[in-house]
């Protein structure tokens, strides 16, 4: 028997969305457990302050501006990669958060063109950029809770993550037989600088539904991805990981 640490020396490490939020804190527990990691993010701002921000681990940290809803950018951000792969972390996502009546076209398809298409996009262009020699391939895809219970407002989004859940079911029983585990996380209300800007009475009802009584914080994502990308991890494939408080009983 052994104790599980997570140590990702010689091993690497992509992280979409990994400039902000959760990513970010995967992104940083990854570099500060031995791995390299390329960090793809839209906004080249938020690229430059995660650069600053982790610069004690620039000799193990690349990073890239990518639109993963557009195969041409994210054709060019697979070529730039310096190392072969041998985790990638689907994380990239937006909001545009509308009731059904209220949806345009426009929220629909940006929505899933990021949450889904784009999560294709980088699976597909990455799948050869893998560690051939390596017999234990991880992907993990961010999915949500609300994936699992639907949500007011959020037709886009609810539909994108389901979405999710599904091609993490397909590609686990896919890709098993060639080394991979397929595995997706679903986070409920994570603290974040997005949700700290919303009103305290709103944190506090969010807050009240959760078992736990609190929100979550951005290392319990990170950690959950850890472990799912560790070795011992090999024998998890195709599961959705609710990673929420207990909010989905």
């Amino acid at each position: 028997m052994q104790n599980i640490k997570f140590d990702f020396q010689n091993k690497s490490v992509v992280v979409t969305g990994g400039a902000s939020g959760i990513g970010f804190r995967i992104s940083s527990l990854f570099l500060a457990a031995g791995a390299k990691v390329s960090i793809w993010d839209y906004s080249e701002d938020a690229l430059n302050k995660a650069k600053t921000e982790l610069g004690q681990f620039a000799s193990q940290l690349h990073t890239v501006a990518v639109d993963v809803s557009n195969r041409a950018s994210v054709t060019q951000a697979a070529a730039s990669l310096p190392w072969a792969v041998d985790v990638l972390v689907n994380n990239a996502g937006i909001t545009r958060d509308k009731s059904f009546a209220k949806m345009t076209p426009e929220d629909w398809d940006a929505v899933i063109s990021v949450n889904l298409t784009g999560l294709f996009n980088v699976t597909k262009t990455l799948l050869e950029k893998f560690n051939p020699s390596s017999p234990n391939k991880r992907i993990i895809n961010i999915s949500s809770v609300v994936a699992l219970y639907g949500n007011f407002g959020q037709t886009n989004y609810v539909a994108a993550k389901a979405g999710v859940i599904g091609m993490t079911k397909t590609w686990g029983r896919e890709l098993g037989r060639k080394g991979f585990t397929v595995n997706a996380i679903a986070p409920g209300f994570i603290r974040t600088p997005m949700t700290e800007a919303m009103p305290k009475e709103v944190l506090e009802q969010m807050a009240a539904k959760v078992p736990l009584a609190r929100l979550g914080e951005t290392e319990d994502i990170a950690n959950a991805v850890m472990f799912l990308s560790t070795d011992q991890a090999s024998y998890v494939n195709s599961t959705v990981l609710s990673v929420d408080g207990g909010l989905v009983v």
